[in-house]
């Protein structure tokens, strides 16, 4: 993997959502962006110093996080990023070309002016982020980019889903990627919308399969990550008053 020293964290949220939120979502984007790697310890305590919040704050997010998978909580150990195994890695991919076909069927059907809109600007700032080198950046908007499917879907419980499985499969590539290839490319992601766009679902299901596919075939099974600090992702996270 690259130097997580290099990618720096997005800014805290807007201070219209909780405290529990602000810490979520700064592990939940660093997941993404893969500033975390599988098998790094959570420990309350560091977090707490980082985030400016007590415990029981740091203790409620890793709880929602390890509800979507993305955090182990092991007995009387603490809590670390899950590392998935091969064979779970194998079993998320199957899961998640289930989840995408679906989500990308009824995306077509429920698609509206406004969320083509959203979702374009998603694939430019994605197409923008790889060509300046920020690859964190643009892994991130490459998830969105999933994400957006599953709300222009309009199905809750998909959505869901898709939340967990498409932070899953960034943990599965920062474990297993080969080289530092862009695993979801956003030459692909146009073509996707170009389908939505034609109303065609079958076309869009199609591309899709494929889509998910190359992502997979970017991945060697065998290899494992190494863990990294804490207080290097989250260097430029402004703490929060207790």
């Amino acid at each position: 993997m690259s130097s997580l020293s290099q990618l720096e964290p997005r800014p805290v949220k807007s201070s219209s959502n909780t405290q529990d939120d602000v810490v979520y979502e700064h592990i939940f984007d660093a997941i993404l962006e893969q500033r975390l790697a599988p098998g790094t310890k959570l420990s309350e305590e560091a977090l707490g110093e980082i985030f400016g919040v007590s415990r029981t704050i740091i203790r409620r997010a890793l709880l929602r996080l390890s509800h979507e998978q993305v955090v182990s909580i092991r007995p009387n150990r603490g809590a670390v990023v899950a590392a998935p195994s091969v064979e779970e890695a194998r079993q998320i991919f199957a899961a998640r070309r289930v989840v995408e076909l679906a989500v990308i069927e009824l995306a077509v059907k429920n698609t509206t002016p406004e969320n083509l809109a959203r979702i374009r600007a998603l694939v430019k700032a994605e197409q923008d982020a790889f060509a300046r080198g920020d690859r964190g950046t643009g892994i991130r908007l490459s998830g969105e980019f999933h994400l957006e499917l599953a709300h222009m879907a309009q199905n809750t419980p998909l959505l869901n889903f898709q939340r967990s499985v498409v932070s899953q499969t960034s943990l599965i590539i920062a474990q297993y990627e080969v080289g530092h290839q862009s695993h979801c490319s956003f030459n692909e992601h146009e073509a996707l919308l170009e389908a939505i766009e034609s109303g065609d679902p079958d076309r869009a299901v199609a591309m899709m399969a494929q889509h998910l596919a190359h992502i997979e075939n970017k991945l060697n099974l065998d290899n494992e990550a190494a863990s990294t600090d804490l207080h290097v992702v989250f260097s430029g996270v402004v703490k929060k008053s207790r």
